[in-house]
């Protein structure tokens, strides 16, 4: 993909309406004073003001606000990571708390100088919050944490209601739009995630307008469901600065209609996709509905099981 000599202007589609109401500078305000970070701020998320007005969920930043990566699609910051803040979890859990969230996703910046990618802590914000707000359902977007398949199941032993974890792009752009990742290694650490733990949904997300071609994204579709990925969410890759990658082209709301039906058609439990989708976005949706089928996936097997115990008996 050659680089565009001009900037392409943003369609009207991916206009968004600034919405800085009580409950949106509330909720900025908690955050300072609890001296945490957001993905919503750091990674500027085009659906800041409806979903922090809306109340509904939150993504948490964690293990401090300087990524040892430099992906070339991403506006958070890089370089040398301060020094672990153990008091994060508490402090993430307060504010959950304090918010009344349904459900939480906590992600962080990725910690290579960590030996285990940071997942201690990723699994202390996740018992914290459990112990403050039992009800609320929690997701967990790490890093690859290097294909340290031992942290993994440390993170894992906290017992998140649904994992997640990014591919970001198709398998030949992955190489120019991630640093130090590679596309095998984020679809191994999926499946071990259901060997680890089967009922655990899994999700991952894509970026399109980088160059991809339909045939890729499809591609991708059926990489994510050979590794028993849940959930899928298809969104617009919007340039963050001018060091960033430009946008090869924007895709129309019709055309992330269509990825949608293809994603549900090749058996994905869900699928967001649109212009303004992002990982995160109407996450407590994806959750109930994962939940939903994990609950009749549940049911089936009961009754296949009792089937089978009456067949022996006879």
């Amino acid at each position: 993909m050659a680089e565009q000599k001009e900037f392409l202007r943003k369609p009207e589609w991916l206009k968004t309406k600034i919405n800085t109401n009580k409950s949106y500078s509330g909720l900025k305000k908690l955050m300072r004073e609890n001296r945490l970070n957001t993905v919503c701020e750091e990674a500027r998320c085009p659906n800041i003001y409806e979903c922090w007005s809306e109340r509904k969920t939150a993504t948490f930043m964690i293990l401090g606000s300087i990524c040892t990566r430099a992906c070339r699609f991403c506006a958070v910051n890089t370089g040398r990571p301060n020094e672990l803040d153990w008091g994060e979890p508490e402090r993430v859990a307060d504010s959950v708390e304090i918010m009344q969230l349904k459900h939480v996703v906590v992600t962080a910046v990725a910690r290579d100088d960590l030996d285990d990618g940071g997942a201690a802590v990723f699994a202390e914000t996740v018992r914290a919050i459990r112990r403050k707000v039992p009800g609320c359902t929690i997701e967990i977007l790490p890093s690859d944490m290097k294909g340290d398949y031992e942290s993994l199941k440390n993170l894992m032993d906290s017992e998140p209601d649904i994992f997640n974890h990014n591919i970001e792009t198709v398998r030949r752009l992955t190489k120019r739009v991630r640093a130090k990742a590679t596309y095998d290694r984020s679809l191994e650490l999926l499946r071990r995630v259901k060997e680890i733990s089967p009922n655990t949904p899994t999700k991952s997300s894509i970026m399109v307008g980088l160059g991809e071609t339909k045939e890729e994204i499809i591609e991708a579709m059926d990489d994510l469901r050979a590794h028993n990925v849940d959930i899928m969410t298809i969104g617009q890759y919007l340039q963050p600065t001018k060091k960033h990658m430009m946008v090869d082209r924007y895709y129309h709301p019709d055309e992330f209609n269509e990825l949608k039906e293809i994603a549900m058609t090749k058996g994905f439990t869900h699928c967001e996709a649109g212009p303004l989708v992002r990982s995160s976005y109407h996450a407590d949706e994806q959750v109930s509905q994962a939940s939903a089928q994990r609950r009749i996936k549940y049911m089936q097997g009961v009754e296949k099981q009792e089937n089978k115990e009456i067949d022996f008996t006879f």
